[in-house]
This record gives C-alpha cells, structure tokens and sequence, in this order.
C-alpha cells in the first residue's frame, strides 16, 4: 500500500511538472503583450525589414502585420510597417479596416 501511495505522488508530482511547463510564456508571446505601449519612435523600429516584426498602428491599437502574406518586409502597396496607417487604412486602402481581423493586437500607441 505505501509503494502505491509513493507511485501516486509521483506521478501526480511529474504531471504537475508537465503542466508547468506548458503554461510558460514563450518569448514570442512575451513579445506580443496587448497592454505594451509604443511611442511612434519605438514603432517605427518595427518596420518588417532585416528581420524586424511589421507592426502597424490603426486608431490608437498597434497590431503586428508580420504574418500577412502581402506586407512582405513590411511593404504592402506603398504603405511602409512601422507607422501609424489609421487614415491610409480607413479612407485608401479597398479593404479598409477588415484586414485588422487578421491581424494580432500586440499594444496601444502612445499619444
């Protein structure tokens, strides 16, 4: 009886070590924290070139376009990662504020 009780905590304890795990925040998802803050400096270093994320801001939230096929190093039709695209987005672009639905949120922009 008391090997099996042994046995059960152990088991017990190696599947809470598994789960702890794989709770952990990897860097990645450390990296896209919804509550960060950029300047429009600290934006612009987020422009999708040598291997920089492509990170755009529309009406005050700063989403990351790195994963959008078309914004390829950041460029997409004219418009450059990095900056604040609110009224390109809203009044030029065809798709207007619909490709922000496939986009991650990954902060706010500071005023």
């Amino acid at each position: 009886m008391k090997n099996l009780n042994i046995k059960l905590l152990l088991i017990l304890l190696v599947a809470l070590l598994a789960l702890a795990g794989c709770s952990s925040t990897s860097p990645s998802e450390e990296a896209q924290d919804p509550e960060r803050t950029f300047t429009s400096e600290e934006l612009s270093e987020y422009n999708g070139k040598d291997g920089n994320p492509a990170y755009v801001a529309v009406d005050g939230v700063v989403y990351d376009f790195t994963e959008l096929e078309l914004w390829v190093n950041g460029d997409h039709n004219g418009f450059e990662a990095g900056k604040d695209l609110t009224e390109e987005i809203k009044e030029i672009s065809p798709h207007g504020l619909s490709v922000l639905d496939r986009a991650t949120v990954v902060g706010t922009l500071e005023e």
